[in-house]
């Protein structure tokens, strides 16, 4: 992912141009030479940031330019540091100590400012050759022309009511049949695929056609990490069972005796959404009590081995997902772009065929060109440089690469500041909390 390298340089010089600022303003004025050496050092990187930025739009560069691009990240990090720790000793406060200590740690001071300074120096120096650089490779003469429009239609493509939804209503139908037989026992139905083929939404859709059946229910989704207790309180909010203040520490095996005897005698459906293992599962299910009840629990997963272990191994109440049918396929594509199931100008048939059959029928990927396409004017040009820009060396094996060619695409035609934010977000773990602060400094 070029790009998302290129975004990482960007990403950093964004806030160390943003501190350079703050030492030319008057909280560090009587530093005259440090407010001279960042006004200069300013001036130099947006120079050099405003490279990088073009560098975005590109998705494969010279390897000469990939190495001026590290050698500028690399010398971004130094800087930023150098900063702080300037701003770290300009702010040390001496207030209350004696004489003596005072007069040590002036000199401790003065003794670290002139590291600084020289290390700012030698930076000062690392900046002019990395812009002469730039100079020299002609980056500034580069035109990429990203489209921007007044109303982004990625909103349109994304938020779908459930009724433009294709190709739903046989696996609806099929699976809400196998749950709801004359059985009283609890009943588990496993939905299993590997990831975009909508099992998540196939699973609400069911959820919600069924629901008013039960006189309990909830769907809450797993994840591939769960922190079990707070996955286990989800759930009881999901039931309407405890206050979402509420933050006292319980122990899992408490949380699943509450559920237990919450769930007890009622007819309850479930759907416990994207479990990745078995022992997962094994904790999950031991929240439901087995009553003769008809109640009912859905689970989705990529992995077979859960699906059959979730179902004890009984073949009828595994649902395997299936790709979409070339037709269900087009009409998704063209609902997302166009609005409509069926209108496709003529001139962009033939592209629209050769950009679907990469697609393999994974909804996820035929939603994602379909948020790409919807960004472009409906054009044979702009149709086919998507059609160019992932490749077809897994025709025969519509997998993991072949999506991460697809998604890739989608990241390449985001905005360059929810490149940077979304490359920062990757860093943590799956259903992490974010403060809203770390969101701000980094989106």
């Amino acid at each position: 992912m070029t790009g998302g390298i290129v975004t990482v340089a960007s990403g950093v010089m964004n806030p160390l141009i943003g501190k350079l600022t703050t030492l030319m303003g008057d909280e560090y004025k009587k530093f005259k030479g440090v407010r001279k050496q960042a006004s200069f050092l300013e001036k130099e990187l947006s120079a050099m940031n405003a490279a990088l930025q073009k560098l975005e739009l590109i998705d494969e560069i010279d390897p000469t330019i990939k190495d001026w691009r590290d050698h500028v990240r690399e010398m971004s990090y130094d800087m930023e540091n150098c900063i702080d720790d300037f701003m770290r000793q300009s702010r040390a406060d001496d207030a209350k100590a004696g004489f003596i200590k005072k007069t040590a740690r002036r000199i401790k001071k003065l003794r670290e400012r002139l590291r600084i300074a020289e290390r700012m120096e030698e930076l000062k120096t690392l900046a002019i050759e990395a812009n002469a650089r730039r100079q020299r490779y002609n980056l500034d003469d580069w035109k990429p022309t990203p489209s921007t429009v007044a109303f982004d239609p990625r909103v349109r493509a994304v938020y779908q009511e459930a009724d433009t939804l294709v190709g739903i209503d046989g696996p609806r139908e099929e699976v809400a049949t196998i749950l709801m037989d004359a059985r009283k026992k609890l009943k588990v139905v496993s939905i299993v695929g590997f990831g975009g083929l909508g099992k998540t939404t196939l699973a609400k859709q069911v959820y919600d056609k069924i629901g008013s059946l039960f006189n309990c229910k909830a769907f809450f989704s797993v994840s591939q990490r769960p922190d079990m207790t707070e996955l286990l309180n989800n759930f009881q909010l999901k039931l309407g069972m405890r206050d979402p203040d509420s933050s006292r520490p319980r122990k899992v095996e408490d949380i699943i005796e509450e559920l237990r005897q919450h769930l007890k005698k009622k007819r309850y459906l479930i759907v416990v959404d994207d479990v990745w293992d078995q022992p997962t599962w094994d904790t999950i299910k031991c929240a439901f009590p087995e009553d003769i009840n008809g109640s009912r629990v859905v689970v989705t997963t990529r992995v077979e081995d859960v699906a059959a272990a979730a179902c004890q191994n009984d073949g009828e109440g595994i649902y395997k997902m299936q790709p979409l049918s070339e037709q269900n396929s087009r009409m998704l594509l063209l609902n997302r772009v166009f609005g409509s199931k069926n209108d496709c100008p003529p001139q962009l048939k033939e592209v629209m065929a050769e950009i679907l059959k990469k697609c393999h029928g994974l909804p996820l990927a035929v939603i994602t060109i379909a948020s790409l396409l919807a960004n472009k004017e409906p054009s044979r040009k702009g149709w086919d440089s998507i059609r160019d820009s992932f490749g077809t060396q897994l025709a025969t094996n519509p997998t993991l690469e072949e999506m991460k060619s697809i998604l890739n695409l989608s990241y390449m035609h985001l905005p360059a500041h929810l490149r940077a934010c979304f490359l920062y977000f990757g860093m943590y773990p799956e259903d992490s909390d974010i403060g809203r602060t770390i969101w701000f400094g980094n989106g």
